[in-house]
């Protein structure tokens, strides 16, 4: 079977290998930090899912290195401080300062990424046997909070302006464009994201989320399945109250913080949704033994596990203890400590 195959199988809850697919994140910090891990890790443990490879032929508007310490400007136009090395940074200046959003014209939509070169997609889904994701990832919510801030946008959503939703619907059909294009190339998954949630609870009130976003929502997984293709999403924190709400719209897989919510939580969701890692980077990966991060990978394979429902993913960013990360590998390779990949 070919990890395209495994991938399939897995999400489709047909998988009777009991192999789990498996993808690792890196941030530019565990590249600039420990790249020897990285690259052992790639080696031992290949990833069997792959973002697909292509060049732009409009360039953006953006501007600097966002993994850089400094100033950059996105391709919407907002200007973003780091101050961290190896991570992105954040908005701390509203682009759009006016409540009633009359300054709306200062947002750039970015067209330029339409300009993708179909071509070298397929061409480059053609050469590899591993499955294939988009060069695209939509994010509603973040984009609005990247334009007008955390705080003012959670005030616009209580009452919208009128020229908010004018703007809104352009930005939605931007990405709902964005995605019909991705989808007619032969990438396997289009994928989105927006970070809902907090350490415990989400970041708006469900009925909110599902008043305005989950329409949003539901346009995007209807664009996959129209053309074939399976959709992906990420979500960080806690968001137990909508991951039902995801697995009824058809959501393929999702990327979530599965011990910030408790992994006896999801078990309800076994089988009905994929759960596209991850392990817990915020103490598992920093300070975790080797026989913690076993527990805790068997945890999750005896509790989501349903002839397929999980991917075996895993970011590899700040803090965390590079012999963690390739232990979480050997893990679900079923491996034991210290044995070669």
């Amino acid at each position: 079977m070919t990890p395209r195959e495994l991938v399939y199988a897995t999400l489709e809850f047909r998988n009777q290998t009991g192999i789990v697919p498996r993808q690792m994140w890196t941030l530019p910090w565990s590249e600039w930090n420990h790249q020897e891990m990285v690259n052992k890790i790639h080696r031992d443990f290949p990833d069997d899912i792959i973002g697909a490879v292509c060049n732009f032929k409009e360039k953006t508007i953006e501007e600097g290195e966002p993994y850089r310490y400094g100033i950059s400007r996105d391709a919407w136009g907002c200007i973003v401080t780091n101050i961290q090395e190896g991570v992105i940074g954040e908005v701390r200046d509203a682009l759009v300062q006016d409540d009633d959003w009359e300054d709306a014209d200062k947002i750039h939509i970015p067209r330029e990424w339409l300009s993708f070169d179909r071509d070298q997609v397929n061409q480059f889904c053609r050469s590899t046997d591993r499955f294939v994701t988009c060069g695209c990832c939509p994010r509603p919510f973040e984009q609005l909070q990247f334009i007008r801030t955390t705080e003012n946008l959670y005030m616009d959503l209580m009452d919208i302006p009128q020229r908010m939703k004018n703007w809104m619907g352009k930005m939605h059909s931007f990405y709902c464009e964005l995605l019909e294009e991705w989808a007619k190339t032969e990438v396997d998954a289009i994928n989105f994201m927006d970070d809902w949630g907090s350490q415990s609870s989400l970041l708006i009130n469900p009925r909110i989320w599902r008043e305005i976003f989950k329409p949003m929502y539901q346009d995007y997984i209807e664009i996959a399945k129209r053309h074939h293709k399976k959709i992906f999403m990420h979500s960080d924190g806690y968001i137990l109250d909508i991951l039902p709400d995801l697995a009824e719209m058809g959501l393929d897989a999702v990327n979530s913080q599965i011990f910030c919510m408790g992994v006896k939580n999801l078990e309800p969701l076994a089988g009905r949704i994929t759960f596209w890692g991850e392990m817990d980077r915020q103490h598992l990966l920093v300070e975790g033994s080797p026989a913690d991060i076993r527990d805790a990978v068997e945890e999750v394979r005896e509790t989501l596990w349903k002839r397929g429902g999980c991917i075996a993913q895993c970011e590899f960013g700040p803090g965390a203890k590079p012999e963690n990360v390739y232990e979480v590998f050997q893990a679900w390779a079923g491996k034991k400590e210290g044995e070669v990949g």
